[in-house]
């Protein structure tokens, strides 16, 4: 059976971050909001909550005695999310901005208001 080459990395930063508020922009799943659960950067992958569920048949095991079907959030290409601008309420693209200090600060390109870190 051959396997598959790696993927090669390429040095990208992801400005989105977990706990963010996203809007998708593409997609069967398009226009649809949720927080960001977890980042997976060498995949370039998100996943969001409440989009795109998938359901798994699993049989019973120690860890879960009863088996059945799980519901869980896959991934999702991070291309195809757009950061949530919370002062206008709407989708933007980012761009960061350095102060003078050397601190980094996302900026909504749309209403130029910042976008705070999640906490």
């Amino acid at each position: 059976m051959a396997t598959r080459a790696k993927p090669r990395r390429r040095n990208v930063k992801h400005k989105v971050m977990k706990g963010d508020r996203v809007r998708v922009i593409r997609g069967n799943f398009r226009d649809m909001e949720g927080t960001v659960l977890r980042v997976l950067k060498d995949e370039d992958r998100v996943v969001i909550e409440g989009v795109n569920m998938r359901k798994r048949h699993t049989r019973p095991s120690q860890a879960n005695p009863e088996g059945g079907i799980i519901t869980f959030e896959a991934p999702i290409h991070i291309s195809n999310v757009m950061l949530m601008d919370a002062a206008a309420g709407e989708a933007s693209r980012v761009r960061m901005r350095i102060e003078e200090d050397g601190t980094k600060e996302r900026i909504a390109v749309k209403g130029g208001n910042p976008i705070p870190r999640p906490q």
